[in-house]
């Protein structure tokens, strides 16, 4: 029986920004009818590596070969032409068309007249049909949709050009387990016919769940690919961190002796707060030098009560103290006020404002309260 041949590989993969390495003769084999999960630290290199195979980074060494064929990919463009679609974290979906139109985007259906509307419409439900989603009704608007299904669109959208490649980047990190069942079942269903998957994740629960094979990356160096199957957990993340398994048990050993002082003032305490509608009243302490984890699944508050600790939101009850001292947080600027500092989990919508340059983003928040008759020297 002849050794399955790859669709995608990539060799000796070298890309350089100005002052750090981001990859270092890096390699990555994909398999048809395969879901491959590609590992590794924030910073490891992956979203480099994946930017290569798009197209989005040119390379400065190295080969990719797709389907046999040497590519020089030198935008998005030659990658989709080479069969290679991308679903990102963040949906990048038009929210004020309909579902079809989202679909079928860039790939409408065109008669004598122009575009066939009908028949763009009956392409998009066949391609939705192809992945369980014939429940759809093409003509409803997107953003009708929750987040979890429009990644399903996006990725229907993926299907439409008949990939060879199909990269996940992060997917599953708005999902709730339904959600996630969902998806996997429609990664199978696409593996089953053919289609290599990338999947990137930080869920080592679902890497073993859904993956054949991974490769490891760490600090832009390729460390080894495996048969998910043939690595243990405990292997898996000592070969992304680079060290040992009782090393890092030795460390969580040492980080859960720390004990706070229980007669130390909060730096930040809450007392009963709520919304109604949103989170019932509820108690923080964070005291100082401590990282507090609100945990939970999709739904259970967890964003809502850091956007009242914010004064991103409004609370209907409870109080706040700041150093032992009671405040109220009615807006960002008050909470910026006392050097409380918010970063949403929607980067891209609420963090940032795109029209505006790196440098000034980052001082947005130091010039606003400074006000704007006094701005920042450049």
């Amino acid at each position: 029986m002849k050794p399955p041949v790859p669709v995608v590989e990539m060799t000796g993969i070298s890309i350089q920004f100005p002052g750090v390495k981001a990859l270092d003769d890096v390699a990555l084999r994909l398999y048809p009818g395969e879901v491959h999960a590609l590992m590794g630290e924030n910073g490891a290199g992956k979203s480099t590596l994946i930017k290569a195979l798009t197209g989005v980074y040119t390379v400065d060494a190295g080969t990719i070969v797709v389907d046999g064929q040497q590519r020089d990919l030198r935008g998005t463009a030659d990658a989709q032409d080479a069969g290679i679609a991308t679903v990102y974290q963040e949906v990048n979906l038009c929210t004020n068309l309909s579902i079809g139109e989202n679909v079928m985007l860039g790939h409408e259906a065109r008669g004598p007249l122009g575009v066939s509307w009908r028949r763009t419409h009956a392409q998009a439900r066949a391609a939705l049909a192809r992945l369980g989603l014939d429940d759809l009704d093409t003509h409803a608007p997107l953003s009708s949709l929750s987040i979890a299904l429009q990644q399903l669109v996006a990725i229907s959208r993926a299907m439409v050009v008949d990939c060879k490649v199909l990269i996940l980047d992060e997917p599953t990190s708005s999902l709730d387990a339904h959600e996630v069942a969902n998806l996997f079942t429609v990664m199978r269903r696409l593996r089953d016919s053919g289609v290599a998957i990338l999947f990137v994740s930080h869920f080592l629960d679902q890497v073993y769940e859904i993956t054949d094979r991974l490769t490891v990356l760490r600090n832009g160096r390729l460390v080894s690919e495996h048969l998910t199957r043939d690595l243990s957990r405990g292997d898996l993340v000592s070969a992304m961190i680079g060290k040992d398994v009782a090393t890092l048990t030795s460390l969580g050993s040492e980080r859960a002796a720390r004990v706070t002082d229980p007669g130390a003032v909060p730096v930040l305490e809450a007392r009963g707060i709520g919304r109604k509608g949103s989170i019932h009243p509820s108690d923080v302490e964070v005291h100082a030098g401590e990282v507090v984890g609100f945990a939970g699944l999709l739904g259970s508050g967890r964003t809502e009560l850091a956007r009242l600790l914010y004064g991103a939101d409004r609370p209907d009850t409870g109080e706040i103290r700041v150093d032992g001292r009671r405040t109220s947080f009615g807006s960002p600027v008050a909470a910026i006020a006392e050097r409380v500092a918010f970063s949403t989990e929607n980067r891209r919508d609420e963090g940032i404002v795109a029209d505006l340059s790196v440098r000034e983003n980052l001082v947005l928040a130091v010039q606003a309260k400074r006000g704007w008759m006094r701005p920042i020297p450049r």
